[in-house]
């Protein structure tokens, strides 16, 4: 009977830590693992939504105020996540920031934030847990995106951070693979999170959506696209793709940086030149939130001597 128990929940009682879990998807795939029997670890930056995430849970959470860009707080969140709930089985690298606009109209900090943000804080997340992983021959996913198939004008640091976030995970899949410790990659398309708040104001995106296949244009809800996650961690795969037929995309990869230029090109000619010329702006709440606080703690440091 308990045998029978622990294939049918195979996820029942382990320890799962998903960062940018306030809201979107990290707050869905926290709600979905904890629905199949996980004690879940929720790190965010905004505390009051993060708590309220971590309290509709139905089973047990922990809920820690974590910049994924600062190494101790990362290593302190994971003494917590150990101490409050156990060592982590399954470690979700999901915290991540857009802006969209021209690159030369992008500050530069801003542009490094989101590099910091979603590709190297993704890396100190895994750097963190990797004790805990290897203790429980665990499962690290990466969430990275299909900008990584084909990099769109307009979003040079996401499209950048998140080509990077797969090649990190590539490389960390050799390395941990001898330790018992598994790595995945999940590749989303057009979720309904807030960084997709008002699309069609943003004309590179909006153009890019409305050439793709009628499926491809669909969005999809950040609870659908928690499922498949889960689903995927389950199985402990090495690639999860939302939607699951993105699959059959991989080996047309080859493909889309010349589709995506082709349609972006025509677009940014259509467009007004003071168009091109505002200034970047940051996606989604969540996004702004981050920006916000990391503008504050700068102003907040004292000056270099």
């Amino acid at each position: 009977m308990r045998g029978n128990r622990q294939a049918a929940r195979p996820l029942e009682g382990r320890v799962a830590v998903v960062t940018g879990a306030a809201r979107g998807v990290g707050e869905a795939l926290a709600r979905s693992l904890s629905e199949a029997g996980m004690r879940v670890a929720l790190l965010g930056r905004e505390w009051a939504t993060l708590r309220e995430a971590a309290e509709a849970l139905p089973g047990p959470s922990l809920c820690v105020e974590c910049d994924v860009t600062d190494r101790a707080a990362l290593a302190d969140a994971a003494r917590d996540v150990a101490a409050g709930l156990g060592p982590a089985s399954v470690v979700v690298a999901n915290a991540g920031i857009a802006v969209s606009g021209p690159f030369d109209r992008t500050a530069a900090d801003l542009w490094q934030r989101v590099i910091d943000v979603n590709l190297t804080g993704s890396a100190d997340t895994a750097r963190a847990f990797l004790p805990q992983l290897t203790a429980t021959r665990g499962y690290f996913l990466q969430i990275a995106s299909t900008a990584a198939f084909g990099a769109a004008p307009m979003m040079s640091a996401y499209c950048a951070s998140k080509a990077g976030a797969e090649s990190f995970a590539l490389a960390l899949r050799g390395e941990v693979e001898p330790d018992g410790v598994q790595v995945g990659i999940a590749y989303l398309h057009w979720t309904g999170t807030d960084m997709l708040t008002g699309i069609d104001d943003h004309p590179v995106l909006e153009a890019l959506r409305r050439n793709q296949p009628r499926p491809a244009r669909r969005v999809h809800s950040p609870a659908q696209v928690a499922r498949w996650l889960t689903h995927g961690i389950t199985r402990r795969a090495p690639q999860i793709y939302a939607p699951p037929w993105l699959r059959w995309c991989q080996p047309l990869r080859p493909l889309f940086p010349t589709l995506v230029a082709r349609a972006a090109r025509r677009e940014l000619r259509s467009l007004p030149r003071e168009e091109l010329a505002s200034p970047a702006e940051v996606l989604g709440a969540g996004g702004q939130a981050d920006w916000n606080s990391y503008r504050t703690s700068r102003a907040a440091s004292p000056p270099d001597l």
